[in-house]
């Protein structure tokens, strides 16, 4: 190796020769090899004055790159940063550590001394800003870092600012969507400086952390938490490899854990008293077909916040989802009568395929939407209270009308209105009731503490085990029944799915994927859609099939074929 070549380690960005120019590439192994052994290309140049990962964080890039069945020089690049790494002189941190007590005493101290304990998830309804400085604290005066990861660039943003005012400019911040050049300099302070607090969004997840104590993970089953692209890395599970290969603390914090947290032994600490605010729970079947939709009860409840100079926000169902309906002759809400998802105007239910038809009570063919989008909403919410009614961000406005999107934006309020909670509990995929109980969960958690203020939730469910659950207060009891019966059909986490999208394929693409599975797993499919092909990938242990399926993609991107792998997909 020339001398100019002498510091290459694992994880420096060097040049090789190939086909005429150099490219870049990451170094993942260094080694001594006799002068005859012409097996590599020669290492021409170093760029970057740092390497991007280190030994045990390439351990958990590797598993990645099995696990989302993904090139392992795809995701190399994600541990750096978007300009070289250059050094930079730090000087010592001069601002003092907060004297805060920690939610999590045993688990803080833990970090601080360098032990591993078990994840550990804590359940609550936020602000989460005095309970991550509270954990964090004791880590942080004992010289070691942290990281904070948050689902969008808002909520670290909002976290940052918080964390700040007791941490000073030991707190950084990094998101994609911010200038390179910052996210550069805050990845090589994260790299090099022992004592920070690193402040994100589920990029930094694969980041190296210079001794990493604790990461903290603010919601993990909010869908920021998920690339959409492949590789469809997760946040919970990334960060979950990295504390066992590199031994720093863990803990996930929200409302509502996933089921795959709460299943894979983590330590759950549920607040005594209710984790959110008080419920009410609004019967829609109670209200005559055509009378809008806002029900009498909600109507009421808007006028008397507004009277007594109160706030309230109103959220309609995000974008992307159908209204739920029901029959304008009887009421009863429309459902598939196959699988019960909740069913839209359309003829063919969206999880099942199932043919809809009429009423399934009544036989009428009518169906009244039950929910409807922000504009909608807002002009009859302006009939109840004339000029109170605005959106999320508008000054001066008494109701604020939103959707999930806004829920960060909203601060406290002292009546909160979810318009269409059935477009959640009955959405087409098999993580309907948890994703449910998550959303309706941070509404709750918006509404500020205090005799009459509440959240309502108009649905045409009213027994529905969700909405037992998000009244109790308390989610582990509904996460283990969820558990119990994502068991039963071997869904996550007692198993794992996968599917796989293929556009330009031909007829051989099926028997070629169904060779990869070998018996690790069941092939269903393929669903076709002009040129595209998706199958879903169902078995207990789908590591052997994935290994096997890296080749057969990488073949199949070869002979110029779109290929979309999802690990772990929420929606199916």
């Amino acid at each position: 190796m020339p001398p100019a070549l002498s510091g290459v380690a694992i994880g420096s960005v060097v040049r090789v020769p190939l086909g005429g120019r150099r490219v870049r590439g990451h170094v993942v192994a260094v080694q001594q090899a006799a002068a005859t052994e012409r097996t590599l290309r020669d290492v021409v140049s170093v760029s970057g004055d740092l390497p991007i990962f280190n030994k045990r964080l390439l351990e958990t890039v590797r598993w990645a790159a099995i696990h989302y069945v993904a090139p392992l020089a795809a995701l190399l690049p994600r541990s750096g940063p978007p300009n070289l790494a250059r050094a930079i002189h730090l000087g010592p941190f001069a601002s003092a550590i907060p004297a805060l007590a920690s939610p999590l005493p045993e688990v803080s101290a833990a970090a601080a001394e360098g032990r591993h304990l078990r994840p550990q998830a804590l359940i609550g309804s936020g602000p989460w800003h005095e309970a991550v400085g509270g954990t964090v604290a004791p880590v942080i005066a004992a010289g070691r870092s942290a990281m904070i990861v948050l689902p969008t660039q808002r909520e670290a943003e909002q976290m940052t600012a918080a964390l700040r005012a007791g941490f000073g400019h030991r707190v950084h911040l990094a998101s994609s969507a911010l200038p390179a050049a910052q996210v550069t300099a805050t990845w090589v302070r994260a790299a090099t400086a022992p004592g920070l607090i690193l402040c994100g969004t589920r990029e930094v997840a694969l980041w190296p952390v210079a001794d990493l104590g604790i990461a903290v993970v603010i919601e993990e089953g909010r869908r920021g938490m998920k690339a959409r692209a492949t590789p469809t890395l997760h946040v919970r599970d990334i960060l979950r490899r990295r504390a066992n290969v590199e031994r720093f603390q863990l803990v996930f914090a929200g409302p509502v854990p996933t089921v795959e947290t709460f299943g894979f032994g983590t330590h759950v600490h549920e607040p005594p008293a209710r984790a959110w605010r008080l419920i009410e729970v609004v019967d829609r079947r109670d209200e005559p077909p055509g009378s809008g939709v806002l029900t009498e009860r909600v109507r009421v409840a808007v006028r008397t916040t507004v009277r007594d100079a109160g706030t309230a926000f109103v959220m309609v169902h995000r974008r992307g989802y159908a209204p739920a309906l029901r029959c304008a002759r009887c009421g009863r809400l429309r459902q598939c009568p196959n699988c019960d998802a909740m069913a839209d105007r359309t003829d063919e239910c969206r999880r099942c395929q199932a043919s809809l038809g009429s009423c399934v009570r009544c036989s009428g063919r009518r169906f009244q939407p039950l929910g409807a989008g922000v504009g909608r909403v807002t002009d009859e919410l302006r009939r109840v209270v004339d000029g109170m009614v605005g959106h999320v961000g508008d000054a001066g406005a008494a109701v604020r009308v939103g959707t999930e999107r806004d829920i960060p934006a909203v601060g406290d309020v002292d009546l909160a209105i979810v318009v269409d909670a059935d477009a959640w509990l009955m959405a087409p995929h098999y993580r309907a009731g948890e994703d449910a109980l998550r959303v309706l969960a941070r509404v709750a958690g918006t509404v500020r503490r205090g005799g009459g203020r509440r959240a309502m939730i108009q649905t045409s469910a009213p027994g529905h085990d969700v909405l037992a659950a998000l009244r109790s207060g308390h989610p582990s009891r509904f996460l283990r029944q969820t558990m119990s019966l994502r068991a039963e059909s071997g869904f996550p986490p007692a198993g794992e799915l996968m599917t796989v999208v293929v556009a330009g394929g031909d007829a051989a693409s099926d028997s070629e994927l169904r060779a990869t599975t070998d018996n690790d797993g069941e092939v269903i499919g393929p669903a076709h859609s002009g040129d595209r092909m998706r199958w879903l990938v169902q078995g207990r242990d789908l590591r052997p099939t994935k290994v096997r399926l890296r080749q057969l993609v990488q073949k199949w991107r070869d002979a110029g074929v779109k290929v979309r792998v999802d690990a772990d997909p929420i929606d199916l």
